[in-house]
């Protein structure tokens, strides 16, 4: 379970795993290239005022020449926008892309204030999956001068493309926000028109810790909502957030694919699952239909996650990718 929660710790400065403290409703919805990000595209205008989740106002003079990310969802999407260069301070736990290594380490859930002050940043970039945890230290921050700017929440593509905007008004890059969201939509118009006329609906379980406490995404996930759009069926739909599941409940819902997400902490992990003990007549495991798959692509809310979307699909029906 230590392994776990360690995961899920690193998750929710990734928006990953642990959206679990708080699904939304929403029912996912067709991802398609359309024109719906026409009105990001305006010229960012300085001096700008913004109001961020908590109803915090955050006013900017100019476009930041110096920013910290506190989570790596916040990064990749800075990086993405092009702003390596006004990037100052980044988490322990930042790792894409590679030169995020070398920016300055502002701490993980336990955050450095005097280190951020010394960075001397014209934009914070705080995030509400972390409030809570963070508020007395970002308070420290606003009291110094600091301009704080808490990031929504995403758990959902909608909401990472509403992300992106967001991170792209307040630094200036609304026009590269859009073509960010452009992208990944064609991205997922791609992967989904390979998908739309599979055969047979496969049933997928997706293992984001292994035994002996088992944790899956069902309904209300980011990974719910990327099984629906590959034209696959979540085998725990039924059920809510992130939840605990049993061997044995596995068994008798029997699926078809399993695709796992802690290889990079587990050695092994597709032969765990093949292997383990009462599974030899599991569909997935007769089938050798078992993958370990890159936890950030498929979790980080972020410009990635349309690759992560394709790298779900390619797992679960490669017949469909076959060249």
């Amino acid at each position: 379970m230590k392994k776990f929660w360690q995961l899920a710790l690193t998750s929710l400065m990734a928006l990953s795993l642990v959206t679990a403290c708080g699904q939304n409703d929403a029912q996912p919805k067709e991802n398609t290239t359309d024109n719906s990000s026409v009105q990001e595209e305006k010229a960012a205008s300085y001096p700008m005022t913004l109001t961020d989740v908590t109803g915090n106002e955050v006013t900017l003079e100019e476009a930041p020449k110096a920013i910290v990310s506190m989570i790596p969802s916040n990064t990749e999407i800075l990086y993405a926008l092009g702003l390596s260069e006004e990037i100052v301070g980044v988490s322990d736990y930042d790792n894409y892309p590679e030169e995020a290594a070398s920016k300055e380490k502002i701490g993980g859930m336990e955050f450095n204030v005097e280190k951020i002050i010394s960075l001397n940043p014209d934009l914070v970039l705080a995030h509400e999956s972390a409030l809570g945890t963070w508020d007395a230290g970002l308070q420290q921050l606003r009291d110094a001068g600091v301009q704080v700017y808490t990031v929504t929440n995403a758990e959902t593509f909608d909401a990472t493309y509403e992300t992106i905007h967001e991170i792209g008004e307040a630094t200036g890059k609304t026009k590269e926000a859009a073509k960010i969201v452009e992208d990944m939509k064609a991205k997922i118009k791609e992967v989904q028109d390979k998908v739309a006329e599979v055969d047979t609906k496969k049933k997928v379980l997706v293992e984001v810790s292994p035994e002996p406490e088992i944790y899956t995404p069902a309904g209300n996930t980011i990974m719910n909502e990327m099984l629906d759009m590959i034209n696959a069926e979540n085998l725990v739909a039924d059920l809510d957030g992130w939840i605990k599941i049993d061997p044995e409940e596995i068994v008798k819902r029997n699926p078809d694919v399993i695709l796992t997400t802690y290889g990079n902490y587990t050695p092994d992990a597709v032969n765990l699952v093949l292997n383990r003990n009462g599974f030899s007549d599991v569909t997935a495991v007769k089938n050798k239909a078992v993958h370990d798959m890159d936890a950030d692509l498929t979790g980080r809310m972020g410009p990635r996650l349309a690759d992560g979307l394709e790298l779900v699909a390619k797992n679960v029906y490669p017949e469909a990718f076959n060249e």
